[in-house]
């Protein structure tokens, strides 16, 4: 029989009942319920897991772990064509216990391991995250809903240039997840988010650094964005909702489906702080959360999932640019809908406050976290 603290007892109640409070709105559990929904989520992502390590062998698996090598080397490539950085140099990368674990690591695909230019597209633009299932984090306050469908969302919002790029998988079928549309943002250099009206974020009528991609016949997307910046009591960090099902309109947004997934991708340390000095990200007054006390980066890991993507600097500083790479394998069958309550709508005309907005729940994770 196992024991527990009188503390250790009463943080588990008051999980056990926000949990209860959130996860599902409108039903009333108790405390055993959440208790046996919680554990058997816990089984299903072993199991979950257990079938994507499986496929690992299949020919088809290794063929697009292959497209995926290519694919980078060639965005690396094109990236610094277009910014004329063909001949510079360029530098490439790895913070709870699972997420100390891949904080140890550097994903700086830019020098940590001696990479230079004979180093094989394997070697650099493998992906550390390859086939194992995501965990699902909180959504946090500052979703929109019906977004532009679009992949350059910096707006001319000054920052530095990241280019994203995101492989999604279907645990079910161990095949790239098609059909699914990708909503992600992030604040700016200084901490404000568009499309909201809370107070010092950029109002409804803004849209930088939010946008919205199909995923394509490999299950990809890509983004131009800036690195994030921070605010106050959170780590760097950009999200990700995978909507499955949802319908593109004539305007150029979505509307309908079903969430899937809910992600947080949090960034190396040292990758943080290079840009946290540069300008303007330094003029923010906010003090910094460093990735092992922000209360939402344990979520993101697993003692096999590394939440920290994979980046490589396209020229000899941060300032040429940052090109950043992951894979995530999900559930499609998932709906996380009740956890991803959005603060608006984006409609014509502009943004509209969600009168029915649940703080409570977009605080929480889904049962399938980290």
């Amino acid at each position: 029989m196992m024991f527990a603290s009188p503390l250790t007892a009463s943080v588990a109640v008051v999980l056990l009942l926000a949990f209860k409070a959130t996860a599902h709105p409108g039903e009333h559990l108790s405390a055993r319920q959440v208790e046996d929904e919680m554990a058997n989520a816990h089984v299903v992502n072993m199991i979950n897991s257990r079938a994507l390590e499986s496929c690992q062998s299949d020919p088809e698996i290794k063929a697009r772990k292959a497209r995926a090598v290519a694919r980078r080397a060639e965005t690396f490539a094109r990236l610094r064509q277009e910014r004329n950085l063909e001949d510079a140099n360029w530098l490439h990368r790895r913070d709870a216990a699972s997420l100390r674990q891949w904080a140890a690591l550097s994903h700086d695909k830019t020098g940590s391991f001696n990479f230079t230019k004979e180093s094989t597209n394997e070697e650099i633009f493998g992906s550390n995250t390859s086939c194992v299932l995501t965990p699902d984090n909180a959504n946090g306050p500052y979703f929109v809903s019906q977004e532009h469908i679009r992949s350059d969302i910096v707006e001319g919002t000054v920052g530095i240039p990241m280019h994203l790029e995101i492989q999604f998988i279907d645990v079910n079928t161990c095949k790239p997840a098609t059909e699914l549309l990708i909503d992600t943002w992030s604040c700016n250099a200084t901490g404000a988010y568009s499309g909201v009206s809370a107070r010092g974020e950029g109002g409804l009528t803004t849209t930088y650094l939010r946008g919205v991609q199909p995923t394509d016949s490999d299950g990809v997307v890509s983004f131009d964005t800036i690195f994030p910046g921070h605010y106050q009591g959170r780590a760097t960090h950009q999200h990700l909702i995978a909507h499955v099902g949802a319908e593109t309109l004539p305007n150029g947004t979505y509307t309908g489906g079903r969430v899937a997934h809910l992600s947080q991708l949090f960034f190396d340390q040292a990758l943080r702080d290079a840009v946290e000095a540069t300008a303007p990200y330094n003029t923010n007054r906010i003090p910094k959360t460093a990735n092992l006390r922000d209360g939402f980066t344990g979520f993101a890991a697993t003692a096999k999932f590394d939440p920290f993507p994979n980046y490589i600097t396209l020229g000899n500083g941060l300032e040429d640019g940052i090109f950043v790479w992951a894979e995530l394998a999900l559930n499609t069958s998932s709906n996380w809908d009740n956890y991803a309550s959005h603060a608006a709508t984006w409609k014509e005309g502009g943004g509209y406050n969600n009168p029915n907005f649940d703080f409570f729940a977009v605080a929480s994770p889904p049962p399938t976290h980290g």
